[in-house]
């Protein structure tokens, strides 16, 4: 491995330690386009074409790799941790939301629903087919044929209301 000094053009002259890309992918363990990659987001620093940083790139890189590993660190890793927190935050606001709803009446289950409506249903059924025997009580001089007509119109609509929503 082969590693350069020069002196930076800065006022406190501190050297710099410059390595070479296959040098630097060789320490890093890292491919190629992962030093492209770590180039573009200044985490290896750059300073000619074939020539790198290497204090600088090194520390970024294990500044990085500490994010990563904290769950801090990435740019990728960073929007995919946000996003998970915000849907997370949505959920858990979800759930207190309907749970205050229930709390104040404003939700029920939906089998309570379910229930209450059959039970309706089941009611109004019973009062039109209840119609024609209220019918004969009433008007006593209708033929017993008229009153098994009614009867069975009101039979043959409530049939197709009930295929209609498939009660």
């Amino acid at each position: 491995m082969r590693i350069l000094q020069r002196m930076p053009d800065d006022e406190d002259g501190t050297p710099v330690h410059m390595i070479g890309s296959a040098d630097l992918r060789e320490l890093l363990d890292i491919s190629s386009g992962k030093l492209t990659d770590l180039v573009q987001r200044d985490i290896a620093i750059r300073h000619a074409r074939d020539s790198y940083d290497l204090v600088q790139s090194t520390r970024n890189y294990v500044q990085h790799l500490r994010g990563v590993a904290s769950g801090r660190g990435g740019e990728e890793a960073t929007l995919n941790l946000t996003e998970e927190r915000a849907r997370l935050a949505r959920e858990q606001a979800d759930g207190v939301a309907l749970k205050n709803a229930k709390a104040r009446g404003e939700l029920v289950e939906a089998a309570e629903v379910e229930r209450a409506w059959a039970d309706t249903l089941r009611h109004v059924r019973s009062r039109i087919l209840a119609v024609p025997s209220r019918i004969r009580e009433k008007l006593g001089h209708l033929p017993a044929e008229d009153i098994a007509a009614i009867d069975r119109e009101l039979r043959d609509t409530l049939a197709e209301l009930g295929g209609e929503h498939g009660d």
